[in-house]
């Protein structure tokens, strides 16, 4: 039934309340996200990823596209918890890779953390290795071409976290036929009729796929 109470905003408000008092330096990556209209996932996926990474103790994580490090932050404190491990930071700007080494410092993690500054799909192609978690936040219309790359690094029994699969709802925008709606369609479409994953769309914030690799 609907009700008037349950609206979108309301819903994530509270998703939002329910998480643990943060960091400071975390509070301050917020707060510039918010002042500068900087998109970053936000506490409630951020604590979200946290969970998924301490549940299945990954101890190895690849972020494609990691803005100022704030969801490596919450990867980082998880490998941290969980004994050890490598978060891999992935930007193309140079300052955006110092400015999260800066606050990955302050909040005690930047030694679990791995920074490229280059072509996120290349970097992971480039690494050793099968990962825990893959994290996938680079352009939209790059989502497509990204899966067969992730899917070849991700091991058996890991997982691969998606952003913005809602798209402020563009999605729902038959009209729309930008590069980026269309990628995220597209993406969606794959990745939800390959049997080798299973497959939950999560309306937290802009949306997130997290699917397992079987």
């Amino acid at each position: 039934m609907n009700s008037p109470l349950l609206t979108y905003d309301a819903a994530q408000e509270y998703m939002t309340s329910l998480v643990p008092p943060r960091e400071a330096e975390l509070l301050k990556m917020e707060a510039y996200a918010e002042e500068h209209g900087f998109p970053i996932i936000g506490a409630a996926c951020g604590y979200y990823c946290y969970q998924l990474a301490r549940m299945i103790n990954a101890k190895s994580v690849f972020e494609l596209g990691s803005g100022y490090g704030y969801s490596t932050a919450w990867f980082a404190k998880a490998v941290v918890e969980n004994g050890g491990g490598v978060v891999h930071h992935t930007v193309w700007e140079e300052e955006l890779s110092e400015r999260a080494r800066s606050h990955l410092v302050r909040l005690g993690c930047a030694d679990r953390v791995q920074f490229h500054v280059s072509e996120a799909v290349e970097a992971l192609k480039q690494s050793e290795g099968l990962f825990d978690i893959i994290f996938n936040d680079i352009d939209k219309e790059a989502y497509p071409a990204s899966l067969p790359v992730i899917k070849e690094k991700l091991r058996s029994g890991g997982l691969l976290i998606i952003d913005n699969m809602l798209w402020n709802g563009r999605i729902f925008d038959k009209t729309d036929i930008s590069p980026t709606t269309l990628g995220v369609h597209e993406f969606t479409k794959q990745i939800t009729q390959d049997p080798d994953w299973i497959v939950s769309l999560v309306p937290m914030r802009d949306g997130m796929i997290v699917a397992y690799k079987k």
